[in-house]
C-alpha cells in the first residue's frame, strides 16, 4: 500500500503563486512516478503533471510554463510549483503515485481557489 498525504491548497490572486506538496509512504519501492491531476467543478479530472522516477517530466499544455513539477527522493514527496495562476486553474488537486503492475494510489485532494 502507498499513502499519499498533500498539503499546500488555499485561495490566491490571479497572478499569483502556490506550491502544492504530497509526501508518501509505505510501499515507496514500487512508485514508477508521481503526478498531479485536476478536476474543476462540472468538468473531469483532468492531467496537469507527472514526473518518473528516471526524472522525466511531462506537462499539460494548458499548465506548460507555469507550473512546475518536481520531486525529493529523500523525503519521498514531490511538489507542483504553480506560478502566475488564472481563474481557470480553479480546482481540486489531486496527487497520484503511479505503481508498478498494482493499482495506483490517490492523495485526498486540495482545493485551490484563483480569484479574478
Amino acid at each position: 500500500q502507498v499513502q499519499l498525504v498533500e498539503s499546500g491548497g488555499g485561495l490566491v490572486q490571479a497572478g499569483g503563486s502556490l506550491r502544492l506538496s504530497c509526501a508518501a509512504s509505505g510501499s515507496i519501492s514500487s512508485i514508477k512516478g508521481m503526478g498531479w491531476y485536476r478536476r474543476a467543478l462540472g468538468k473531469q479530472r483532468e492531467f496537469v503533471a507527472t514526473i518518473s522516477t528516471s526524472g522525466s517530466i511531462i506537462y499539460a499544455d494548458s499548465v506548460k510554463g507555469r507550473f512546475t513539477i518536481s520531486r525529493d527522493n529523500a523525503k519521498n514527496t514531490v511538489y507542483l510549483q504553480m506560478n502566475s495562476l488564472k481563474p481557470e486553474d480553479t480546482a481540486v488537486y489531486y496527487c497520484i503515485a503511479e505503481r508498478l503492475l498494482l493499482k495506483d494510489a490517490w492523495g485526498q485532494g486540495l482545493q485551490v481557489t484563483v480569484s479574478s
